[in-house]
């Protein structure tokens, strides 16, 4: 391998492992290029310990073992479908031949590898059976003749990878060490300047990968993956700082405040205070809408935290100083809904040019793809004339024949739900470089915040306005309380009687494209949800018509809501729900966000369980809105020990959704916090995690800061910016891309 340069990384594995092998690991384990298999790290090591010989396990205990193979039956299973594979082990122990049955149940793999004569270490815990002791299911590697010999070999732990049907973890292991062999002379170029690695006692890349790969001893592992995880750090943290300074450098058109304009007019008129967290982030936005340098904020706070209004008061300054605002929102129910909202908050200054509205009022346009011909004609010309100040939109804002007359700031709400491209074309709409304000109602952990908005400013408000009710959140357990299903449509019954309405969320639709399509039911968040037991979810069709003929809800009007109903409908039905003429609307997560009716105070979750708790908690924040107290019911069919019914007791617990967000990351699988989810490329972290390695984070992110604020173009640090590109490839920098 060439000791000079990184992208040696970026080699393929042919020459390493032959076109044959090389195809095998690209296909099935996506492994492609010299980095890829380095990277492709082991899930865990048999621990080889102290070995026990066969003729004296111990009952109930944990057991390691070398031994040969001596018989290898398959029977098919007589009680319930699949087969048994029987393998009988034996060792000479001093001249005292011990014997052993393993039992592995459908076990494929075995029946094709343990063949009598074949000799390897097993683990596994030792149980009795027709009273001869036995091990189930063991784990096991199989042994060369030359580990056999060297007892000094077998002290070391057996690293386990991540395999597949047909690249079994042994061929990985085996790949490493040809890989590790060659770089026994040459040493790989280190992206951690040599003054961090002296100053915190980092041993080098090379030797990282050796010892991660090969350890010695189990402590190896630890040392060498404490120094990835800071490489990886490092590498993510000095491209968010470099996407920062440079975004920080580019020209933006100043949007400076003016007295007496439309904001002016709007503060006057506002029939309430402002919170302090308002105030202090109206003050902070305005600053850097003066700015000459573009903004790049993202907004983070409760459901209900007004921060809907902060961005309507930027806006208004952008509007004031000849500019035009972006709203883009993930469904068209929330555009209608944000259309609906600013309108009537903004009453005759949104009536710019109409009968009635105010003398310098503006033009608020709503541009989605549903509408008629002829409405999105007049609202693209609104848009291209710069008569709208305000342009509320899906993604049809992001089509090629929309144009605006001088886009000064764009706000994406909801921002998890817009791929990185999207943002991107909506950007490229302006012609200096347009301010951008991101808000999310998903509470982000700092650790999160750190890692993957590294390169925005992250503002939060948690002071809900006045007028807020609390929400009372409780489980239903169906299982230990059938009868409660009753109970509930009694209780939805009594707050429509009280003059309230009621949602009603199911987590499927139940039509006939159920099986093929992909639908927005789930958050990727909904750990556990895969491995509950199968049982028949509640959709909104089935429910809708059983809720119509209940006794108990006789006389209610009902309505019904989910993604695959023509736009129009969706419309309507959200329209007929805001005017309270629908009282109970069934619906799936289409409402999740941005739905705003004050006079829902009730919320009832169908099969709870098979959502995510950031997405709970964004549901739950529907009721409660306007001053009336909120109630929100966690309906699941799960029995009370199944592992997700803990994320229904962390929402039901509290409503604090930081707290609640920093739970969901310790429940939840972290590979998705930047995987596929969300840059749809390979960029899952390989050996940081979040939660655990805070301090690490937090480290790299003040050296990476000192390292682009000396050194922007890393031109002292070629090392780190090769790693740069070669870590960061187009798909995988995509998540990066957040202004």
């Amino acid at each position: 391998m060439d000791n000079n340069s990184t992208t040696e990384l970026n080699v393929p594995l042919d020459g390493l492992l032959g076109p044959k092998a090389a195809k095998l690991f690209g296909d099935h384990l996506n492994l492609h290029t010299i980095g890829h298999l380095l990277n492709h790290v082991p899930r865990t090591y048999f621990k080889r310990g102290e070995l026990t010989p066969v003729s004296s396990v111990p009952l109930g205990e944990d057991v390691t073992l070398i031994a040969r193979v001596q018989s290898a039956n398959k029977r098919n299973m007589q009680t319930r479908k699949g087969f048994l594979c029987e393998v009988v082990i034996t060792d000479d122990d001093d001249g005292r031949l011990g014997s052993l049955s393993l039992t592995f149940f459908n076990g494929h793999n075995a029946h094709r590898e343990l063949r009598p004569g074949v000799q390897a270490m097993f683990h596994g815990k030792v149980t009795a059976y027709k009273g001869r002791l036995t091990l189930t299911n063991p784990g096991y590697s199989l042994l060369d003749e030359d580990e056999m010999v060297n007892p000094a070999l077998l002290q070391e732990p057996i690293p386990v990878y991540p395999a597949a049907a047909k690249v079994e973890s042994k061929e990985i292991q085996k790949a490493v060490g040809k890989l590790l062999d060659s770089l026994v002379h040459s040493q790989l170029n280190d992206p951690v300047p040599p003054e961090i690695a002296r100053r915190d006692k980092l041993m080098n890349v090379t030797q990282a990968y050796e010892l991660i790969h090969r350890p010695h001893v189990i402590e190896d592992t630890y040392r060498a993956k404490h120094r990835l995880r800071y490489q990886e750090a490092l590498v993510l943290q000095t491209a968010l700082a470099r996407r920062r300074a440079l975004t920080s450098q580019e020209e933006a058109t100043s949007r400076p405040f003016r007295s007496g304009g439309l904001l002016d007019q709007f503060d006057a008129k506002l029939p309430f205070t402002l919170t302090d967290g308002q105030k202090t982030m109206g003050e902070t936005l305005g600053d850097e809408l003066a700015s000459p340098h573009p903004m790049n904020r993202l907004l983070q706070g409760e459901v209900g935290s007004g921060k809907t209004l902060v961005a309507l008061r930027a806006m208004l300054q952008v509007i004031d100083a000849g500019g035009q605002a972006a709203l883009l929102a993930p469904t068209e129910v929330l555009a209608a809904q944000h259309l609906q909202s600013i309108t009537r908050t903004l009453g005759p200054l949104a009536m710019g040019g109409m009968l009635g509205g105010a003398a310098d009022g503006t033009k608020v346009v709503l541009l989605t793809g549903s509408m008629s011909t002829a409405q999105r004609k007049q609202a693209m010309l609104d848009a291209a004339t710069g008569d709208a100040g305000i342009v509320i939109g899906t993604h049809a804002l992001l089509s090629d024949n929309v144009s605006f007359f001088d886009l000064g700031l764009i706000v994406v709400d909801e921002q998890h739900r817009f791929g990185v491209e999207q943002r991107d074309v909506l950007r490229s709409k302006a012609t200096n470089s347009p301010h951008v304000l991101v808000m999310t109602a998903t509470p982000i952990p700092r650790t999160v915040a750190m890692t993957v908005f590294g390169d925005l400013d992250v503002s939060t408000m948690t002071e809900l306005p006045a007028g807020r009710a609390p929400i009372t959140t409780h489980e239903v357990g169906l299982t230990e309380h059938p009868a409660w299903i009753q109970r509930i449509w009694a209780r939805a019954r009594e707050e429509i009687d009280a003059g309230r309405q009621v949602y009603v969320v199911c987590p499927k639709i139940g039509d006939q494209e159920e099986e093929s399509t992909a639908l927005e039911l789930y958050s990727p968040d909904a750990v556990g949800a895969a491995r509950a037991p199968q049982q028949e979810l509640t959709s909104v069709n089935e429910l809708f018509e059983t809720l119509q003929e209940l006794p108990v809800l006789a006389g209610v009007s009902l309505g019904l809501l989910h993604g695959r109903l023509d736009p129009v409908e969706k419309l309507a039905t959200m329209a007929r729900f805001n005017d309270g003429s629908v009282q109970l609307l069934v619906s799936t997560t289409v409402i999740e966000v941005g739905v705003d009716v004050h006079n829902a105070t009730m919320m009832v979750i169908m099969d709870a369980d098979r959502f995510g708790i950031s997405q709970l908690h964004q549901l739950r924040g529907r009721v409660g809105r306007g001053g009336h107290p909120g109630t929100c019911l966690l309906v699941t069919q799960l029995d009370p020990d199944h592992p997700s019914r803990e994320r229904l007791a962390a929402v039901a617990s509290t409503t604090d959704g930081f707290e609640l967000s920093q739970k969901d990351l310790e429940l939840r699988r972290e590979g998705n916090i930047l995987g596929a989810s969300q840059s749809g490329g390979r960029s899952s972290l390989k050996f940081l995690r979040v939660v655990k390695d805070a301090a690490i984070i937090e480290k790299a992110r003040e050296d990476a800061q000192q390292i682009v604020k000396d050194d922007l173009d890393l031109v002292d640090h070629p090392e780190l910016a090769e790693a740069l590109e070669i870590y960061l490839n187009p798909v995988k920098e995509a998540y990066l891309e957040r202004g």
